[in-house]
């Protein structure tokens, strides 16, 4: 083999070595690409189900919340109506009650003498409806008795807009004490929700007795 000819073997061997070492590199590099494509696609695949789970998450509080919204509104009505048939019932006891003239008047008359002891002065008003106006008028020594010691009460001519029941004022009209059927039944309305809220049963409400001190 002559010079030129072992140049050139050396020239096609330093080619092939420098082609060889491309093809490496070449190799190495669609790998290096191939796995940061992969790592980008690991994570952006990662961040679409991160947001997927998220959003649907969201959109399964929102479902719970309005369910929630709508059952307290189911519950809120259903304990309105409670209470208004608790109140109607409450009404129509207190309408057979008053048929008992004897019973009724005894415990108006009760009403009052209570009432009067939480008035601390001596002259008082007494208001009632048009109805009870006419059995204080006629019995009103009855009153004056069941007043505490000292004290006096005058019988307004005035009527009260209430189904039964008195409202008591000092003289100056600056201390009362309401014992009006409305106002008995505005002071057990609280009592009255909170067993509902417990029960939520109408056939396990605990209505109290309006009809005692």
């Amino acid at each position: 083999m002559n010079q030129v000819e072992a140049l050139e073997q050396a020239i096609l061997s330093r080619a092939e070595r420098l082609a060889e070492e491309f093809r490496e590199r070449a190799n190495r590099g669609r790998d290096s690409i191939l796995r940061e494509a992969a790592e980008r696609l690991r994570l952006r695949e990662e961040r679409e189900e991160a947001l997927a789970r998220a959003l649907t998450e969201r959109s399964f509080r929102q479902q719970v919340q309005a369910s929630e919204l709508k059952m307290q509104s189911h519950l809120d009505l259903l304990r309105w109506n409670l209470v208004q048939g608790v109140e109607r019932r409450l009404q129509a006891r207190m309408q057979r009650f008053m048929q008992d003239e004897a019973a009724y008047f005894q415990w108006l008359l009760a009403l009052i003498g209570e009432a009067a002891g939480r008035i601390e002065r001596e002259s008082l008003i007494v208001r009632v409806n048009a109805r009870d106006h006419q059995r204080l008028f006629a019995r009103w020594d009855d009153v004056l008795e069941r007043l505490p010691k000292g004290h006096s009460a005058t019988l307004a001519d005035d009527h009260l807009e209430t189904l039964g029941g008195c409202l008591l004022l000092s003289d100056d009209g600056r201390i009362r004490v309401d014992q009006t059927f409305e106002g008995r039944l505005t002071r057990l309305s609280a009592r009255v929700q909170q067993v509902i809220l417990e029960r939520l049963l109408p056939g396990g409400l605990d209505t109290g007795n309006l009809f005692c001190g």
